[in-house]
């Protein structure tokens, strides 16, 4: 009798356990930089493998993604990516301001900067940011023939394409380059056809990222980070966020976490506790983004990661 309780009393927890996980659900904001689908993709992996619960991607940019998870009502309850200091704007406004908006714990570290290839800089002596300025390196970077080189920014809506602009400014390059938005699909192409015909291209670079893997380059150097000559605002900062700018250096190391909406601990709290405690290194990071953009499906790249990986994914889930 008293083995038959504790049977019942052990399929009574399991069935428990078993149905608060199904009731486990969560929605992953998805930027389009490939870091970011990393993750989301990766979350979404062990949210579905290792709790048993539901976990959709819904595409934004980084100011839809965090009202909506200041709004609470689930509709998107995690950024996977956040970039500190650039998105501080957003974090300052959701997590310090409302505050219904929350961190993880753990981050690893980014270093942006400009970059080329080694064969056009090695060729070329281009080795410093302020090269650029130099007439005869701006035309070889000249692909339209309008007089001025490119030099890639970032994707639109990216708070570090409005940090850039204000560079190309600050550092005089303004004359001689002429900074391009686009998708980051575009620049990775460019740098590959601009290595193969072996001519010059400038792009805006940063580590955690696949293309440190596909192509060999080299990043221009800076003066080195000065608060006092680094004030970046953006457009939530002020409406004339380019003119009141001032950027003379090169950016701070940043730190990279998870935002959450706190409404998510109430409505699924072992989700909640999983993004809380995710450890991720750049290294990490950049191996996910080199698979990804080699051509595996980011879903598969996360799922082979959680099976072979099963110890570190259990510290974050708390076994």
């Amino acid at each position: 009798m008293k083995k038959k309780l504790m049977g019942t009393v052990c399929a009574l927890a399991l069935s428990i356990s078993s149905a608060a996980y199904a009731a486990e659900k969560v929605n992953i904001g998805a930027p389009a930089w490939t870091g970011a689908q990393a993750i989301a993709h990766l979350i979404a992996e062990i949210v579905t493998s290792r709790i048993g619960g539901e976990a959709s991607l819904v595409p934004g940019n980084n100011a839809a993604i965090f009202a909506a998870m200041d709004a609470g009502n689930g509709d998107i309850d995690i950024h996977p990516d956040v970039w500190l200091p650039n998105q501080q704007s957003f974090t300052d406004k959701y997590v310090k301001g409302t505050g219904n908006v929350a961190l993880s714990e753990n981050a690893y570290e980014g270093k942006q900067s400009f970059c080329v290839s080694k064969q056009f800089s090695e060729k070329n002596g281009v080795t410093s940011i302020f090269d650029l300025a130099r007439p005869e390196i701006a035309k070889l970077m000249d692909s339209d023939g309008n007089g001025k080189g490119e030099i890639w920014i970032g994707a639109p809506g990216w708070a570090s394409a409005n940090v850039n602009q204000v560079k190309v400014r600050d550092y005089g390059l303004m004359p001689f380059m002429e900074p391009i938005r686009a998708d980051q699909s575009v620049m990775t192409a460019t740098v590959g056809d601009s290595i193969e015909k072996g001519i010059g291209y400038a792009f805006y670079c940063y580590s955690p990222h696949a293309i440190w893997f596909q192509h060999d380059i080299v990043r221009l150097e800076e003066p080195a980070f000065d608060a006092a000559k680094y004030k970046a605002l953006q457009p939530s900062d002020d409406p004339n966020w380019f003119e009141n700018s001032k950027v003379m250096t090169e950016d701070a190391l940043k730190q990279v976490q998870i935002a959450y909406s706190k409404s998510l601990a109430e409505r699924s709290p072992a989700v909640a506790e999983l993004v809380k405690n995710i450890k991720l290194t750049g290294e990490d990071v950049s191996n996910f983004a080199f698979e990804i953009e080699g051509g595996k499906a980011a879903a598969e790249v996360a799922k082979a990661w959680v099976a072979a990986n099963s110890e570190r994914v259990d510290k974050w889930l708390g076994l």
